[in-house]
């Protein structure tokens, strides 16, 4: 049973210099539900607000420094995350799993009430089989979010996510698909979602509470649904 939206939350964002976290840290700090944000990441925003405190930490293998800002938080949205092909596998690894695990460590001890809304990715698998290193390192990170005790956890899995605003693309792929996506989102809509649209989603799904604990998979379609509806819906539980 879904209760309404509590007001004045403390909300920590994670990798919100990214395509999808900066549009997290835009629509929080323009949420009139949102009392406060805390931003954590390796790079400066370059923005200030009222509602913003921002924090930069450069080694995500040891979130121990986090402790005292991680406390007392209601929910987070974690972002942090890099592009196959960018960086070596054991790089891919660390940046994708380690590091989400090691901050989940910490943020638990701080704070255990917490809701966790995490970026995964579209086939992500927690069973370790699949053949695509994201794939398998983004389930890893899935599997450690939903046995760390979190009485909320949202994994969300889209596909490709359209980065609205101009950037350099990271890959030939990323460029292809940007340059058809106007007839891609047609011919395929339940594979690709605004990054605006996802951050947004994140965001709106933690700022709910549940009478019941949760750990709940979007999937792209799932994702597009709850943009469209501007409810977060009740899926496939893990």
């Amino acid at each position: 049973m879904t209760r309404p939206t509590l007001a004045q939350q403390s909300l920590v964002i994670v990798g919100a210099t990214g395509m999808v976290g900066r549009y997290a840290l835009r629509y929080a700090l323009d949420n009139s539900e949102v009392k406060s944000v805390t931003s954590i990441g390796r790079k400066k925003l370059g923005i200030s607000h009222p509602k913003l405190k921002e924090v930069l930490h450069q080694n995500f293998a040891d979130c121990s420094p986090l402790a005292n800002v991680l406390s007392n938080q209601d929910a987070v949205v974690y972002c942090l995350g890099t592009y196959t092909g960018s960086v070596s596998d054991e790089q891919l690894r660390v940046i994708t799993a380690d590091f989400t695990v090691e901050f989940a460590r910490v943020f638990r001890d701080g704070s255990p009430d917490a809701a966790f809304s995490f970026l995964s990715g579209s086939g992500a698998d927690p069973t370790g089989r699949s053949r695509l290193a994201f794939a398998r390192y983004k389930g890893q990170a899935e599997k450690a979010l939903l046995a760390a005790g979190f009485p909320r956890v949202y994994l969300f899995r889209p596909a490709y996510i359209y980065p609205v605003e101009p950037r350099k693309e990271p890959n030939f792929n990323y460029r292809l698909i940007r340059a058809i996506y106007p007839v891609f989102r047609v011919l395929f809509p339940s594979q690709a979602i605004r990054a605006d649209d996802l951050a947004r989603a994140m965001v709106d799904v933690v700022l709910r509470q549940t009478q019941e604990r949760q750990g709940l998979v979007f999937e792209n379609r799932d994702i597009r649904s709850m943009v469209e509806s501007r409810t977060p819906l009740t899926n496939r539980v893990v």
